[in-house]
């Protein structure tokens, strides 16, 4: 009678973690664990290689929002990201956007420099002063073979 009874209450603790994860999981997927609320921006770049939905936008190293939608302009053929960004954090007009790496091959992420103009952002507003990602590839390329187009300098006589 004692082991049945143990082996529900197990059973039951058991059930009851895995619940507790899985809603952990679908909380931090949707980034709902940002805390607050969030109001809407965009960027414009001429490359972002890399960024994905879901990828983090961060502030002075802290995290204050998630990057929502990476979509072609078909006007000009730049890339717009869509984010979120933490009520609570109030962006000078003249921020900077850069998309930067975690690490030497990290994941992508979306980096804002605050500027120092007296106007805010307002939900919506389109960010175009930004730094595009490294193409990290066609630069250890260039690294390597250095530049293929020079022509050898003719030897000197003596």
């Amino acid at each position: 009678m004692k082991q049945t009874k143990l082996e529900l209450i197990v059973g039951v603790f058991v059930l009851v973690g895995l619940a507790a994860v899985a809603y952990l999981a679908l909380r931090i997927g949707a980034g709902a664990l940002t805390g607050g609320s969030t109001y809407p921006l965009q960027a414009r770049f001429s490359n972002s290689g890399g960024l994905n939905p879901g990828s983090n936008v961060v502030v002075a190293g802290v995290t204050v929002g998630r990057v929502d939608a990476v979509e072609l302009n078909p006007k000009d053929y730049s890339s717009v990201v869509s984010f979120s960004v933490l009520k609570s954090v109030q962006l000078p007009a003249d921020s900077i956007a850069s998309i930067r790496t975690t690490g030497l091959i990290g994941d992508k992420f979306l980096a804002l420099s605050p500027g120092g103009d007296s106007q805010f952002l307002s939900p919506g507003a389109l960010i175009t002063d930004t730094e595009s990602t490294v193409d990290l590839e066609s630069l250890i390329g260039r690294f390597a073979f250095g530049n293929v187009d020079k022509k050898p300098k003719p030897a000197e006589s003596k």
